[in-house]
């Protein structure tokens, strides 16, 4: 029975290293109907654009509620951007049989037009529930522990 359980689990953290791989992916590729259906309908964000400091970082987002609205906000401010995400050392346990945690170290570069860039590293947070056979990120928090800037950001909103 524990070699099944073993080979059951491991079977369904892949399952999500696949969902987080492919959010790097099409979220890079800008590959819309593919990033959403990763995401639960009831998606909660939290977004620390800079280092966090305990949440009293200005540059801290409120939640973004709802899967639609994260969507089309992130890409819609990433649309002029090349981005390239890359995410690494999943530590992953699961919960229940259809829900999970999830930590991913991350970096990511963001290049606009006109020079403006974005190069950081952190971490995601994650919530996983396992939907109609599955998975989907369910809840996402980014922290940061460093970014570099470059070009002129004055007035410019950063996003994941």
């Amino acid at each position: 029975m524990q070699a099944r359980e073993t080979a059951d689990t491991a079977a369904e953290i892949e399952a999500i290293k696949v969902v987080k791989a492919r959010y790097c992916r099409y979220l890079d590729t800008k590959d819309a109907a593919g990033w959403r259906g990763l995401f639960a309908d009831d998606l909660v964000v939290e977004l620390d654009m800079m280092p966090a400091t305990g949440g009293a970082d200005p540059m801290t987002a409120p939640p973004i509620v709802g899967a639609d609205g994260f969507v089309s906000s992130v890409l819609e401010t990433l649309a002029d951007a090349t981005t390239v995400h890359h995410v690494h050392g999943p530590e992953i346990e699961l919960t229940s049989a259809a829900t999970a945690t999830g930590i991913w170290a991350m970096e990511d570069r963001l290049v606009y037009p006109g020079g403006r860039s974005l190069l950081g590293a952190g971490h995601y947070h994650e919530t996983y529930e396992k939907v109609g056979g599955d998975w989907k990120i369910k809840t996402q928090h980014l922290t940061r522990l460093w970014v570099e800037l470059t070009g002129d950001w004055s007035g410019a909103a950063l996003s994941d």
